[in-house]
């Protein structure tokens, strides 16, 4: 794969701007601006693949900086095992624990006893409490919605619940299991996990595939829910105006298919515009905007390979008609998990900026787009050595972050 600045991307030097040198303390990092203006790509690895991008700029973007200067720090170190963020009006975080865990930290770093009310996980391998959301109206109502990993006979599931915040924040009243992405496996990887709210005040939410070759087809197959995008009612129905809505020979929950492990959603503040972030296998990570009703590949064309390092079908191809293209790939893998739009005006330049979670890469990607193509790429608190689990932006316009191991960051303006 060429690592060469794209000469294409020269006219847009005034996108690519100057930046921070990332090199400071783990508690308390103060990062200054540079002066240069255009980087190399920031991926310097050999890739696993020799396979050619769809088009020019699909994988390794030129690199960008952050001008402004900005701090980040560590509120606390005493979550176990952290998966989804919610904001609370008062800006003290609701925090989902992979074994099932729920508990609130406020700004000081001060954690709250777990919450109750909430039913069983299989938090075995990659399943657990995963991502969560408030209702659009919790100042009034206090519901919360989320998604686990549910045990049942033969297996488990992917399944999505809400109850009502208890007004001493102590307990969940009343939780319901409103959705369950069947059918049931047994197995232990690849439930997706993220849950977001739309404009019209549906749950947009992200099943995986469950990873294993007779599961894999399921992602293709219209009456499974394994793989997909899905888009519901608050009370777990099929939303009106999905695509495949009396369509006898597909759910009516879904709303894209094709997908192989989702764990990044969302909007773009600005054209309303559904994007997502998925697992490639070894190598071929995606970020996609999703489409109502399209197909986005997954298993028949990838970027990357299996991990045994053999292709991917026989024989291995990365287009097909018909099969959607990924805006852009990471080969190695990035391990995209919590997916965010920075909408603050803390940080200027981050204005409608993605910022992904990174594991296995261990950084938080910065992604700028322009007109639905990406033109830059810049990776945040690399030094930190840290799997980059979820994101979310605060009420004054910080980004927060969670570790797998326990941490829980704060990015703000200097």
């Amino acid at each position: 794969m060429k690592k060469a600045f794209p000469a294409f991307l020269l006219s847009s030097a005034t996108l690519l701007i100057a930046a921070c040198n990332n090199n400071a303390a783990t508690n308390n990092t103060e990062h200054s601006a540079t002066t240069d203006s255009i980087y190399p790509p920031v991926e310097k690895n050999k890739a696993n693949t020799e396979y050619k991008p769809a088009f020019e700029g699909q994988t390794r973007i030129a690199g960008v900086k952050t001008t402004t200067a900005y701090d980040h720090k560590v509120i606390t170190d005493k979550l176990k095992s952290p998966w989804g963020i919610a904001v609370l009006p008062d800006n003290s975080l609701l925090i989902t624990e992979k074994e099932g865990d729920l508990r609130i930290v406020s700004a000081d770093g001060t954690l709250s006893e777990a919450i109750g009310g909430l039913p069983k996980v299989d938090a075995q391998g990659q399943g657990g409490l995963l991502g969560i959301t408030l209702d659009p109206d919790f100042a009034n109502n206090s519901m919360v919605y989320w998604v686990f990993s549910e045990p049942a006979a033969g297996g488990n599931h992917t399944a999505v619940a809400k109850g009502r915040l208890a007004d001493d924040k102590k307990s969940i009243e009343g939780a319901q299991v409103i959705y369950q992405a069947l059918p049931t496996y047994d197995g232990k990887l690849h439930y997706g996990g993220r849950i977001i709210f739309d404009k019209s005040g549906n749950l947009v939410v992200s099943t995986g595939e469950r990873s294993d070759i007779e599961t894999r087809p399921q992602s293709q197959d219209l009456k499974s829910a394994l793989g997909k995008v899905i888009r519901i009612t608050k009370d777990g129905k099929p939303a009106e105006g999905n695509p495949f809505s009396g369509d006898a020979n597909a759910r009516p929950e879904i709303y894209s298919y094709g997908h192989r492990n989702v764990q990044g959603l969302a909007f773009h503040p600005e054209t309303g515009d559904l994007w997502e972030t998925e697992f490639g296998p070894r190598g071929g990570d995606e970020l996609n905007r999703i489409e109502a009703g399209k197909n986005y590949g997954w298993p028949i064309i990838t970027y990357g390979l299996e991990y045994s390092g053999k292709g991917v079908g026989t024989p291995p191809i990365q287009q097909k008609e018909g099969l959607e293209q990924p805006v852009y790939y990471w080969d190695p893998v990035l391990s995209p998990s919590g997916l965010m739009f920075y909408t603050g005006d803390a940080i200027p330049e981050w204005k409608n900026n993605l910022f992904i979670g990174g594991l296995s890469s261990t950084h938080i990607a910065r992604i700028v787009i322009k007109d639905n193509k990406v033109v830059g790429e810049e990776r945040l608190l690399d030094k930190e050595g840290q799997r980059f689990r979820d994101l979310a932006q605060g009420n004054n316009g910080e980004i927060f972050a969670v570790t797998d191991a326990g941490r829980l960051y704060s990015i703000t303006r200097k």
